[in-house]
């Protein structure tokens, strides 16, 4: 697959999710979708807000704050079916690799698969503090959720109790992309207290 930019992809990878924006919903070509100046803007709000995460791994009450705000206003504003967190964090980590493959060794990517395990419980735990109640499923949303339920990974953890769920998904050419850990993860040494 060419390149493309991280919420292109999404919208190319997983078309469903464009429902929830009324401003590029119609779009199809992936290059209309990295020159609108809406998605442009959304895909800034985006990388602002994991920034910002990033940048406050030291202070967890800021990133539970950040997080909370994300997912209140995408439960109650937006109503966007969670999932679509654990969908974009995916091609998030997909892209990173590619662009930065010999600067991603093992111990980053379970710092990042990490990192999007915090940030997917702490939305959905925004999720159920509004009370979410799942939307009517259509069948690409009901898609994307079977998507993110597929595999368990089979190999043993590093410790005791981590969970790991690898998401999966055959790209158009024919080759299958890991989307990464999910769950409570020992801390990487880029991650782990000092």
């Amino acid at each position: 697959m060419e390149h493309l930019p991280v919420t292109a992809r999404f919208f190319v990878n997983f078309p469903s999710a464009k429902q929830y924006f009324s401003q590029f919903k119609h779009m199809e070509e992936p290059l209309e979708m990295e020159r609108s100046p809406q998605l442009r803007k959304h895909a800034c709000r985006v990388m602002g807000a994991l920034n910002t995460v990033v940048e406050n791994l030291h202070d967890p009450d800021k990133v539970s704050s950040v997080l909370a705000l994300v997912g209140k206003a995408h439960a109650l504003k937006h109503k966007v079916e969670p999932v679509y967190f654990k969908i974009l964090s995916g091609v998030i980590l997909e892209v990173v690799a590619e662009e930065f493959a010999n600067d991603f060794p093992p111990e980053t990517q379970r710092a990042w698969a990490k990192l999007r395990g915090l940030i997917y419980s702490h939305v959905t735990a925004a999720y159920k503090e509004v009370g979410w109640v799942q939307q009517v499923p259509n069948a690409t949303t009901a898609r994307a959720r079977r998507i993110t339920r597929t595999h368990t990974h089979t190999h043993a953890p590093a410790h005791e109790g981590a969970t790991w769920v690898s998401l999966t998904r055959t790209q158009p050419t024919g080759h299958t992309a890991l989307f990464g850990a999910v769950g409570p993860l020992p801390p990487p040494p880029s991650l782990a207290a000092p």
